[in-house]
């Protein structure tokens, strides 16, 4: 027999290479990955703008809105989630939805085209936003702030190229930490509250309605950057273990953790600092820190900010990772995402170049020029696309297909879709174009792909 011969053999066959991905993170872990991508140095950079764009207590109410925002679209993402617990996210979302022969291939590749460029530029603004509070430990000029937010990519990517088993047990470590920095936030403020929240409450800007309205709608655009995250899970969903299950637990249990342990934060953090001087600070927690404890416990207080910017960005990549990855393996991409690490089974040469892109953009870009070009580059094809390629799902496939159904359906999707709308108007003009433009190259890109592998719309007629 071949076999038995080749067992004879003195020469060892090569290991075969793995071509699917292992199911080995559990709930905890999940949960911790989404929560941590959540978090980061988001809150703590954005919350003195919602502050500035709105003014007085109403800016709490752009965090309640961020929240409800999350919340339904979490509905959508869980239906899909459930359905389809695969490596990559929307981008099965996103064909499965609209057709795996024809418009969905477009979209799902518009969405991989999208990630190539707005997940380095998440990592990217998580890096910057970590340069910037590493300066209220020492003094750094332009070049320094760049050679560390560089750097903390580069840390990133090496601590990612490992087994997807013990990059669940960081998760969960890194996790104790956002818990640890939040809960010290919490406590400390409201056991020294010095200023009456119904003081903060109270203090509103005269404004008319339709002015509130839009300054309302851009601090929401800036508190969802905060939330973006709870369906980190779905991007592993290849890797999740009972996903039907997993995936919209760990969501719902992220989006309800998260909303809670933020609006305490600046409860807690404006009944120490008032906010008319919160606004204005680049480093509020040291900033509250300091004003309660003391310039020594201010230093800890940075330190502990910087692990949990560096716990999110370690899940953002890792996410994201496997995006380029599914649409590689499914022969939609170039095919060289679609290799795995021969021994470590993780998608390695997705992860180098996402890490790689981040680590350019970190050394080019400003903190204030992505959060909005972020959003604006995600709410047509992923927010918008997945909610609508839902609908069109519920109409061609029957109730039981579904693990998970949301209540009221289809009210959540239509609000989804809706409210996203909204935020997408809400960005500046510069960034809506910049999305639009992305999608457009996305779109020649696709036709380009397609008419050199002679797939729809170029397909072969049949004589």
């Amino acid at each position: 027999m071949s076999n038995a011969a080749s067992t004879g053999s003195s020469s060892q066959p090569a290991a075969p290479v793995p071509d699917h991905l292992p199911r080995r993170l559990n709930l905890l872990q999940g949960t911790a990955l989404n929560m941590i991508d959540m978090v980061g140095i988001g809150p703590f950079v954005v919350l003195p703008l919602v502050i500035k764009t709105l003014g007085g207590g109403f800016f709490l109410w752009a965090w309640v809105l961020g929240a409800f925002v999350s919340l339904i679209d979490a509905f959508v993402w869980s239906e899909l989630g459930a359905a389809f617990p695969q490596a990559g996210g929307s981008y099965n979302f996103l064909k499965i939805s609209y057709g795996e022969q024809r418009w969905g291939r477009l979209l799902s590749f518009l969405y991989v085209w999208q990630t190539l460029i707005q997940a380095p530029l998440v990592l990217a603004s998580g890096a910057i936003g970590f340069a910037q509070y590493v300066s209220y430990l020492t003094p750094l000029d332009e070049w320094q702030r760049k050679a560390i937010s560089g750097g903390i990519v580069l840390v990133i990517i090496a601590l990612l190229y490992r087994k997807i088993d013990s990059i669940g047990t960081i998760g969960v470590v890194m996790w104790g930490a956002v818990l640890l920095t939040l809960g010290w936030i919490i406590v400390g403020g409201l056991s020294n509250a010095q200023i009456p929240l119904s003081q903060t409450l109270s203090s509103v800007s005269s404004v008319s309605g339709g002015v509130l309205a839009v300054g309302l709608g851009q601090a929401t655009v800036k508190t969802i950057y905060c939330y973006l995250g709870y369906y980190n899970v779905c991007h592993l969903g290849g890797e999740i273990k009972k996903p039907t299950r997993n995936i919209p637990a760990s969501m719902f249990i992220s989006v309800a953790g998260i909303a809670m342990l933020y609006l305490l934060m600046n409860i807690s953090v404006v009944s120490v600092v008032p906010w008319q001087e919160a606004q204005h600070s680049q480093f509020i927690v040291s900033t509250f820190v300091e004003r309660i404890y003391g310039s020594g416990a201010a230093q800890l207080a940075t330190v502990l900010v910087l692990v949990v910017a560096f716990s999110s960005l370690f899940a953002v990549l890792l996410g994201y990772s496997r995006v380029p990855y599914a649409a590689a393996a499914d022969g939609q991409f170039l095919n060289v995402f679609a290799k795995l690490h021969p021994t470590r089974q993780f998608p390695y040469v997705s992860l180098l170049f996402l890490g790689g892109l981040g680590f350019v953009f970190s050394l080019l870009f400003r903190l204030s020029d992505v959060i909005d070009g972020i959003l604006a580059m995600r709410i047509i094809i992923q927010f918008v696309g997945q909610a609508v390629g839902l609908l069109l799902l519920h109409r061609r496939r029957a109730a039981d297909s579904f693990p998970f159904r949301m209540p009221l359906y289809p009210l959540p999707v239509i609000l989804a879709v809706g409210v996203w709308l909204l935020i997408f108007a809400s960005t500046k003009l510069t960034f809506m174009l910049s999305g639009l433009i992305v999608l457009t190259l996305g779109v020649v890109a696709f036709l380009l792909f397609n008419r050199y592998r002679r797939q729809w719309p170029f397909e072969l007629k049949n004589d």
